[in-house]
């Protein structure tokens, strides 16, 4: 019996390694030709038919420890809104130092489609057809086009990458936006090096192995075992992005690798890389790219001293500081963590985040007040990890500076933000606070910001049945931000103007005045002169939607169900009030129906309310969202929400002759 089970042990010992193999390259099946649409999900544009990839550490060319990265995939594109397939950027990590360069190798594509008489033909992927591209001066890429898609087609392409950073094992992605029906992931871990291996997301894994390799790493005269981890999972369905959601890959299933410890094979010695806050603090604190630079205010004290003459106010000195560094500074679009020098930056009026932050926090500090760095993820980057310190999830830094019991969060990259306010892709989960002089800590990056618009509208009717009057808009806190925004996106006023009474075809704007455009604290106010041509002579009738200017006609949200939360950045609210006065001989005959919606423990509401007056009559809705973030158990609540506004705004208004 027990040799029995140990020729058993033996067998599926040997089906491991065999099943854990690539699969051939260049093999099309009739049956992958002939496919017009994936049964488990026949709404799918495309399906990945097979798709296989290898990490593992070992030697290199060059006789340094590398990881060796292998990608294959097989996907069958079944119409135009997959072509995107057929685009492939491989991204390489390329720093300034020759050392730290990946490479890519072995590319190799190739199509196949059937031809008007029916016959499976092929084209092949000409390396003349693959084209490096200088990303940043931190990351290059390899980018190729498979050639001739066309519908029904199967493309198929593998690459191998040689990476210095053996100690970043590969995250495999098992979903994407369209389903898969296999994937696989095969990684070979001498025995010198720890990684703990986490799987993400809400799906489960078909096939989870592990076995031993004897002998497989040798350099220098040391040796060792690894260890061979094989993942599979079979019928992936396709991660459908919806609206208000921070990055897929904070809910995309995936296996992600984080070194612990390891051993040199050259002298034995034991490297401990899961370290504590306390180990990064001091890091950061004497990294000359990041504390070295936060301790620099001597470099702006004069320029400081200039700025905050005349003030005893610590908030006055703050904002002059911040407000100068505004405009002195143009954001060169590089965002991280890092300067390699701010006085360099100061000196050429241009940096990258990290320059202009950075060097934010030494000024303030000249001026005697105490600021400090937030190092941050923002929303496309993905969320941190808050159990242990993981020091490469953070890829922006922004200032906090605290006077008295409050605190300000502060980005000078943006000439149009108010003091205190940051960009949206700033608002995301936990920042971590870093001091020169005390423990590091997590703030929640849910901040007191919110965006609010109100419109006040008083129009007459006048006797060829036009209506006539004032519109006037307020655009408060981070709306306002996103007014001056569009605005300076226009070379004048006049033509933003233009632009708005464009949007409103039933609109004619007569005259405008826009004001605080300039002024950052204050709300933007937009006033309008304006006239609706809402007279139709066929039933002698005004017929008036008082949505007019920001109506909701789709719903934002359109999943049956949804596993990630609502994310909408921070809380907002809208209101709108209309007073129209009407000749005598008019009078309203359907009236607006008065609505009230409530989101379930205070999440929002929606208001509307008509009131009748003297030949006269006044509208007034609200729209309010209380929270950043719902959950996904509130979903349901938010989809009816939305359409029952949906269905209370096609409402039209009839006003006609008594």
């Amino acid at each position: 019996m027990k040799k029995t089970l140990l020729i058993l042990i033996i067998a599926l010992f040997t089906f491991t390694l065999a099943s854990a193999q690539d699969f051939p390259y260049g093999n099309i099946t009739t049956q992958e030709m002939n496919m017009k649409s994936y049964p488990n999900d026949t709404s799918a544009h495309g399906v990945v038919l097979q798709e296989f990839g290898k990490s593992s550490i070992n030697i290199g060319s060059d006789d340094n420890i590398k990881q060796i990265y292998e990608y294959h995939v097989k996907i069958k594109i079944f119409d135009s809104k997959a072509f995107d397939k057929g685009t492939v950027k491989v991204y390489l990590y390329r720093n300034d130092k020759n050392d730290s360069y990946e490479e890519v190798s072995d590319i190799k594509g190739v199509t196949y489609y059937k031809d008007d008489n029916g016959f499976t033909q092929k084209v092949e992927l000409e390396d003349k057809k693959v084209y490096p591209v200088k990303e940043n001066k931190y990351w290059a890429s390899y980018k190729f086009a498979l050639p001739g898609l066309r519908n029904g087609c199967v493309i198929e392409y593998k690459y191998r990458v040689e990476s210095p950073r053996w100690y970043k094992i590969r995250t495999w992605d098992l979903q994407d936006d369209i389903p898969k029906v296999y994937s696989e992931y095969e990684v070979h871990i001498p025995g010198f090096f720890n990684f703990n291996a986490s799987i993400k997301g809400p799906l489960k894994l078909t096939k989870a192995t592990s076995a031993i390799e004897t002998k497989c790493f040798e350099t220098h005269g040391a040796s060792c075992d690894c260890s061979l981890l094989n993942y599979g999972m079979s019928n992936i369905p396709a991660f459908i992005t919806d609206e208000y959601m921070t990055s897929p890959k904070n809910f995309l299933s995936s296996i992600n690798f984080e070194l612990v410890d390891w051993t040199s094979p050259y002298d034995g010695v034991k490297h401990k890389e899961t370290k504590e806050w306390k180990d990064i603090d001091y890091l950061l604190k004497t990294d000359p790219e990041f504390g070295g630079q936060m301790k620099r205010k001597s470099l702006f004290k004069d320029k400081v001293a200039q700025l905050i003459a005349g003030k005893t106010d610590d908030v006055a000195k703050a904002k002059a500081i911040y407000q100068y560094w505004q405009k002195w500074f143009k954001w060169n679009e590089f965002i991280g963590t890092d300067s390699e020098n701010i006085s360099k930056a100061y000196d050429t009026h241009s940096g990258s985040i990290a320059d202009i932050n950075l060097s934010l926090i030494a000024a303030l500090s000249a001026a005697g007040l105490n600021a400090e760095a937030v190092l941050i993820s923002t929303r496309d980057n993905g969320a941190i990890n808050t159990l242990y310190p993981v020091i490469g999830d953070f890829n922006y830094v922004v200032a906090k500076v605290n006077i008295g019991d409050q605190s300000y969060l502060l980005d000078a990259s943006d000439p149009l933000l108010p003091f205190g306010v940051l960009p949206f892709k700033c608002l995301n989960d936990k920042g971590r606070v870093f001091s020169l002089d005390k423990p590091s800590h997590f703030i929640d990056m849910s901040l007191p910001q919110k965006e609010k618009t109100t419109y006040m509208l008083d129009l007459t009717l006048q006797d060829d049945g036009k209506l006539k009057g004032k519109l006037t808009k307020y655009s408060f806190g981070y709306e306002a931000y996103k007014k001056r925004v569009a605005i300076k996106k226009f070379n004048s006023i006049d033509e933003y103007v233009e632009s708005v009474n464009a949007k409103l075809p039933k609109l004619k704007i007569l005259n405008s005045e826009i004001r605080n455009i300039d002024s950052l604290d204050m709300p933007v106010a937009e006033e309008y002169q304006v006239e609706f041509d809402a007279y139709n002579k066929l039933n002698d009738k005004v017929m008036f939607n008082p949505y007019f200017w920001n109506r909701t006609v789709t719903n934002p949200f359109k999943l049956a169900e949804r596993s990630y939360p609502v994310d909408w950045g921070m809380p907002s609210e809208d209101r709108l009030a209309i007073t129209v006065h009407l000749p005598a001989q008019y009078v309203v005959e359907t009236p607006p129906q008065a609505v009230a919606i409530s989101l379930p423990n205070g999440g929002g509401r929606y208001i509307t309310d008509y009131q009748v007056g003297d030949n006269s009559f006044t509208f007034t809705y609200l729209t309010q969202f209380t929270k950043s973030i719902y959950g996904a158990e509130e979903y349901p609540y938010l989809k009816e929400f939305y359409n029952k506004i949906i269905q209370s705004q096609k409402q039209e208004m009839n006003i006609k002759k008594k």
